[in-house]
C-alpha cells in the first residue's frame, strides 16, 4: 500500500545530523554508533531504502532553521533570520542534489502529483520500487528564516508549497509550542502573503492563541502535517477537540505523529523508554480513531510520522524499527473495524484529496 507521509525532516538529517540517507539504515546506525552529540545517534529510522520498502511514494519534506529568541533560550537556533535563511538554502541544495541522483523527485503542482502517483502505481514489483524516485513536497517548518516577504516569494519560486509560521517557543512572526500570544504585525503580513501565493498553511506547532487567529484571518488551505490529540496526551503541543473540529470544518487533514511523547501521556523525555511506557504502534490508532470519531468519518486524518525529527527508536513504539514499519498500520486499523476504503484514505488518499483541491 502506498503511503503519503506528511512530515519528514529529511534535509535536517542530511545537513545537520550528517546522515547519508541513500545508504542502508544499518550502515547509518553503524557510522553513528560511537557518537554522543545527539540522543538519537545510532537509533535512526529513516533512509531512502527504508522509505521505499515502506511504500512511501510521496512525502512532505521540510526545510527547518529556527531563530533563537534570546541568548538564554532553552530552544536552540540561529542568531539571525539571515543565518537561518542560509541554512534553508543549504538544505535546498541537498534536495536538488538528491533529485539529480534519482533519489527524489519534486511535486509542486497537480500535474507533478498525478505523474508521481501514476509512476508509483505502474511499478511492476517491489524490487522496481526500490529504485524509484520518491516524490517530495517542500515545506518550511517555522517561518523564522523568511527574512522578508520577498524571500517567501523567492521560496515559492524554487518550489516551497507549505509553511508553518512557528516552531517551538517565540518566533519571528508567531508563537509556537510552549509559548503564548498571537501573531505580531509582521505575522499578519506573512499570513496575507501565504494566502496570496497559494501556499498551504501548516497549523502544526502554532500555540493556541496563534491557531485561533490563523483560522480567523487565513482563508486558504490549512492542514496539520504532524498533530496528535490533547484529550489523549495533555500538552499544548497536541490539539484540543475544538481545534481538531475546526480544522475538520475547514476540510483539513491531520497527520498522526509517531513521536513517543506525543503518543502516550506522562512521557518524560530522556527518561521514559518505549519499553517502560509499554508503547506499541497500536497507540497511534487511538489518536487516529479519536479524530475519526470527531469527524464522523475517516476523511480528515493521515500519516505525518515525523520519524527522525530529532528522535529515533529511543522514542518510537517498540514495534517500529524503521519507517518501513508504517506498513503495519493497515492491519492495526483493520482490526479496529476500518474498511479498505478508510485505510486507503488514511494511508495516502486523504492528503492526496486535500492537495488536488488545494492545487486545482
Amino acid at each position: 500500500m502506498m503511503i503519503f507521509d506528511a512530515h519528514l525532516d529529511l534535509s535536517m538529517n542530511a545537513i545537520e545530523w550528517n546522515r547519508d540517507l541513500s545508504k542502508p539504515l544499518s550502515e547509518i546506525r553503524q557510522v553513528e554508533s560511537h557518537l554522543k552529540d545527539k540522543p538519537d545517534r545510532g537509533n535512526s529510522t529513516v533512509a531512502f531504502p527504508e522509505m521505499r520498502k515502506g511504500g512511501i511514494g510521496v512525502c512532505v519534506a521540510t526545510q527547518i532553521a529556527r531563530v533563537q529568541h534570546n541568548a538564554y533560550s532553552p530552544v536552540a537556533g540561529w542568531r539571525s533570520p539571515a543565518q537561518a535563511w542560509a541554512m534553508t538554502q543549504a538544505q535546498l541544495a541537498w534536495y536538488r542534489e538528491m533529485e539529480s541522483q534519482g533519489e527524489l523527485t519534486p511535486v509542486r503542482n497537480l500535474e507533478e502529483l498525478n505523474r508521481q502517483l501514476s509512476a508509483w502505481e505502474q511499478l511492476p514489483n517491489a524490487e522496481s520500487r526500490l529504485r524509484a524516485p520518491i516524490g517530495y513536497i517542500l515545506s518550511l517548518e517555522g517561518a523564522d528564516s523568511i527574512v522578508s516577504l520577498s524571500h517567501l516569494e523567492k521560496a515559492y519560486g524554487y518550489g516551497l508549497r507549505a509553511i508553518g509560521p512557528a516552531h517551538y517557543g517565540p518566533g519571528v512572526y508567531a508563537n509556537g509550542t510552549d509559548a503564548t500570544g498571537g501573531f505580531n504585525h509582521r505575522g499578519h503580513e506573512l499570513l496575507a502573503e501565504i494566502q496570496r501565493l497559494g501556499l498551504i498553511l501548516d497549523a502544526t506547532h502554532l500555540c493556541d492563541d496563534c491557531f485561533w487567529e490563523a483560522v480567523d484571518r487565513f482563508h486558504g488551505p490549512i492542514w496539520a502535517s504532524h498533530q496528535n490529540c490533547r484529550s489523549l496526551v495533555p500538552h499544548n503541543r497536541q490539539w484540543s477537540d475544538e481545534q481538531i473540529k475546526t480544522l475538520i470544518e475547514r476540510d483539513g487533514v491531520l497527520g498522526a505523529v509517531f513521536d513517543g511523547w506525543m503518543m502516550t501521556p506522562n512521557w518524560v523525555r530522556g527518561k521514559t523508554t518505549p519499553q517502560s511506557a509499554g508503547l506499541m504502534l497500536e497507540r497511534i490508532v487511538d489518536h487516529i480513531d479519536h479524530i475519526c470519531q470527531l469527524a464522523g468519518n475517516s476523511k480528515h486524518v493521515g500519516i505525518g510520522s515525523d520519524l527522525d525529527g530529532a528522535f529515533g527508536t529511543e522514542q518510537t513504539p517498540q514495534d517500529l524499527n524503521s519507517i518501513a514499519d508504517l506498513q503495519k498500520l493497515p492491519d492495526l486499523l483493520r482490526k479496529r473495524g476500518y474498511s479498505d476504503a478508510d485505510i486507503d484514505g488514511i494511508a495516502s488518499g486523504n492528503f492526496i484529496r486535500f492537495l488536488r483541491r488545494a492545487w486545482s
